[in-house]
């Protein structure tokens, strides 16, 4: 890929999506496995569990959309926030091994398509281009690294975009 700030439209939208991404996992630096599991909210909602999600939504929007295998998600019909859910027996490890095979797996979709290919979003409709999946990426993983942001500023007080300051 070339450069982020003045190549190709795909390069800025995939260096936006990056940027987000390694947000999410820089909020779990630095935290014990029982912080990145506390439910920091009302909802529930804990870091980990965010990670799984957009691991989940990153296989089904670029691999689901665009009719391509993907591995078994955790989804569930009778519990819509199964995906947001981390199992005793989902090992931290496990869960950001699963986003970086989801970061991965989404990449190399984004490189082989074109923006304009368009699919069935999540196989049922109704289409959408590449261009706009990769944009609601980036709205979907911004939209949890904010909640990221206030949940980590709860559990420690750290607080920040990335550490470079970027």
């Amino acid at each position: 890929m070339g450069d982020q700030y003045t190549g190709s439209e795909k390069d800025i939208l995939v260096g936006m999506l990056d940027k987000n991404r390694d947000v999410m996992v820089w909020k779990l630096d630095g935290l014990t496995d029982e912080q990145m599991r506390e439910a920091a909210l009302p909802s529930g909602t804990n870091l980990l569990g965010m990670v799984k999600h957009l691991a989940a939504v990153e296989y089904g929007w670029f691999g689901l959309t665009f009719d391509i295998e993907v591995e078994p998600l955790p989804f569930d019909e009778d519990d819509e926030d199964a995906d947001l859910r981390v199992g005793a027996d989902e090992s931290t490890e496990d869960i950001l091994a699963f986003y970086a095979r989801a970061r991965a797996f989404a990449d190399n979709v984004i490189s082989e398509l074109s923006l304009d290919t368009t699919g069935k979003a999540w196989g049922r409709g109704p289409e959408r281009s590449l261009r706009w999946v990769i944009a609601h990426m980036i709205e979907e993983t911004a939209r949890h690294a904010g909640h990221a942001d206030a949940v980590r500023e709860l559990l420690d007080g750290t607080t920040g975009y990335l550490p470079s300051g970027d």
